[in-house]
């Protein structure tokens, strides 16, 4: 299995204690010497632009967060593309998945698993895609653009 990590996801990117550098430093320490990890590219603003309203894009570049939110869904892309023919593990952040269509909540910008499965639809890799969540403002997000199909797991 191969990790997708780029060292720019040490970056603190909010005062949220769930964002703070160590948490990621103590994963890449744990699993370092184990697994091959290799960098991802940004997704290009049509891969955002795909699940997410302009109006949020331009949002999340007025906060100052679009090259790690990008990059962070370019991760998810490639661990998406990639994991279709062996196993991938995507360490990345911002995370992204209470990230709607429109909003972005607690520290997550970007759907990244929104944007890496429409853009699998796009290219004909996969159908459609069922995503076991809990979290109802990610399914609202989603079905808004039907990149997957959800179910709430209750």
């Amino acid at each position: 299995m191969k990790i997708i990590f780029h060292s720019d996801f040490y970056q603190v990117y909010t005062s949220d204690p769930a964002a703070a550098p160590e948490r990621m430093e103590s994963i890449v320490n744990v699993i370092s010497g184990h697994y091959e990890f290799t960098e991802p590219t940004a997704a290009t603003e049509e891969d955002i632009a795909a699940v997410h309203t302009l109006s949020h894009v331009e949002y999340v570049k007025g906060c100052g967060l679009y090259d790690i939110s990008a990059l962070a869904a370019g991760g998810a892309i490639q661990a998406a593309s990639e994991g279709l023919k062996e196993p991938r593990f995507a360490l990345i952040r911002p995370p992204g998945h209470h990230a709607s269509t429109d909003n972005s909540w607690g520290f997550c910008y970007f759907n990244n698993m929104a944007i890496a499965l429409e853009k699998l639809k796009r290219e004909k890799a996969i159908e459609y895609a069922v995503c076991v969540h809990r979290f109802r403002v990610q399914r609202s997000g989603l079905r808004a653009k039907k990149a997957v199909k959800t179910r709430s797991p209750r």
